[in-house]
């Protein structure tokens, strides 16, 4: 009888964990071995686990630890930065069966979760009792609440209510020593010592793997009002955007769809949207009553100002729900065109028309096909590139181009990444745009919390 060889820390998991937990069929490897960012680079993992409780992600680890081998945590698959990718030699950690809701306190407003619970299912397990979580990410219907909190998501309504961080009180990790840990805390307020639970979020899992997370919640929300204006160039929506700024209004969502993205939605769901509209800027009120109508009525009117050729609110619920799906379907959608290469990149509010422009300016001089999406009103936008499938010299301008929306997003006072994360499409970024010294002091805190580097190597810096 053959005895199959694997690595020693494949041996070590399978040891410490129960049966079932650890996973090294080829195939399945396969399938874990990169997030959603199809253009950076990953390598098969030597072995995906699957924990179901934070003592077992510990054991994790410790293996790992032992080994010297890397860890790459992984929620859904859902990043767009390549944070989650399989690196030679490492093990993934999923998250995927961590899906409890251990707590929710409707008197302290806050849940308990463990951190594969999908963000929209959170959000109708807070609903049944009259609570709401904020962050709502374009994903939300898949991505866990793990992954949102190690990327800083934000989503559609954070323009007015903030992104992950803004509601997370602590987090239970597994640091890179292997140990065990809760930071932050459950009361309102709370200011003793460092704020290491928020260095957890947006840290992409390269401080410790996240095995709990306790968030803040907010009572439930009147139905929103929903307006919607159609534009004939992404500068028009983004001059509407800006007047709205200007103008002091905190619309609840402002969110930006081009005909590129429309059609692929059409194709793929067939809900007749780009025959009516080259760009559709969608805004909502949840003010209450008639405080709601009178600032949706405002939209509309800085929409006709600055050249919508229709503005209207939505008459009923289910239209407006129509034109948020489209919104929310636009990325997988474009995705069946060919792969997609995923800017998020974000610029004062004011400068939302010029950036626009400038995104139009570089598809056109590197040939590249740039669909746009954002949350306008915050000015956090997503051009999507969008290359023929084996076309290298498609891909080849679509890189230059990519990295050209980058500089302009810094010259214009933005950053290189809004809520994605830097993962690994982004540490060029990231180095132009801060200094040598700030980087130097991050690093040293990934060291002193990771002094071995096993913790997602590679990613971020």
């Amino acid at each position: 009888m053959t005895t199959i060889s694997r690595a020693p820390v494949v041996d070590a998991l399978q040891g410490a964990l129960p049966a079932g937990r650890v996973l090294d069929d080829p195939d399945v490897l396969a399938s874990y071995a990169h997030d959603d960012a199809e253009w950076a680079p990953h390598a098969l993992p030597l072995a995906v686990v699957r924990p179901r409780s934070a003592e077992e992600a510990q054991a994790v680890v410790r293996a790992c630890l032992a080994h010297r081998a890397p860890v790459v945590p992984r929620g859904a698959g859902t990043g767009l930065s390549g944070g989650a990718n399989a690196s030679e030699g490492s093990v993934v950690l999923s998250t995927e069966h961590m899906t409890d809701v251990l707590e929710i306190d409707a008197a302290e407003r806050l849940a308990v979760v463990q951190p594969g619970v999908v963000n929209d299912d959170l959000r109708a397990t807070c609903a049944e009792q009259g609570l709401w979580y904020p962050p709502d990410p374009a994903s939300a219907p898949w991505s866990t609440i793990g992954g949102n909190v190690a990327t800083n998501a934000g989503g559609l309504c954070c323009v007015k209510y903030g992104v992950t961080r803004d509601y997370v009180l602590g987090v239970q990790v597994v640091n890179g020593l292997g140990e065990l840990v809760r930071l932050g805390r459950r009361t309102a307020k709370g200011v003793a010592g460092l704020d290491l639970a928020g260095l957890m979020v947006g840290s992409e899992g390269t401080l410790g793997v996240i095995t709990e997370v306790t968030v803040k919640l907010r009572p439930a929300r009147a139905p929103e009002h929903t307006v919607a204006g159609y534009f004939d160039s992404v500068v028009d929506a983004g001059r509407a955007v800006a007047a709205i700024t200007a103008a002091g209004l905190t619309p609840s969502a402002l969110e930006l769809v081009d005909r590129t993205c429309l059609e692929a939605v059409d194709a793929w769901k067939n809900m007749g949207l780009a025959a009516e509209a080259d760009v559709v800027l969608l805004g909502r009120s949840d003010a209450p009553g008639a405080a709601g109508d009178a600032e949706a009525g405002e939209m509309l009117r800085h929409f006709e100002a600055a050249g919508a050729t229709f503005a209207a609110q939505a008459a009923d619920a289910e239209e407006a729900e129509a034109l948020f799906a489209a919104r929310r379907l636009a990325y997988p959608a474009l995705e069946r065109l060919g792969p997609v290469l995923t800017e998020d990149v974000c610029v004062p509010r004011a400068a939302v028309p010029e950036m626009l422009g400038r995104i139009q300016d570089i598809g056109r001089r590197y040939d590249t096909t740039i669909a746009n999406l954002a949350h306008a009103g915050d000015g956090n936008l997503h051009p999507l590139l969008i290359t023929p499938v084996g076309d290298e010299p498609a891909r080849e301008r679509a890189q230059a181009a990519f990295e050209e929306i980058l500089a302009d997003a810094l010259a214009l006072g933005g950053t290189v990444t809004g809520e994605h994360g830097v993962g690994l499409l982004k540490r060029s970024g990231l180095e132009r745009e801060q200094s040598p010294e700030v980087l130097a002091m991050q690093r040293a805190v990934k060291t002193a919390l990771d002094p071995h580097g096993i913790l997602n190597p590679g990613k971020v810096f």
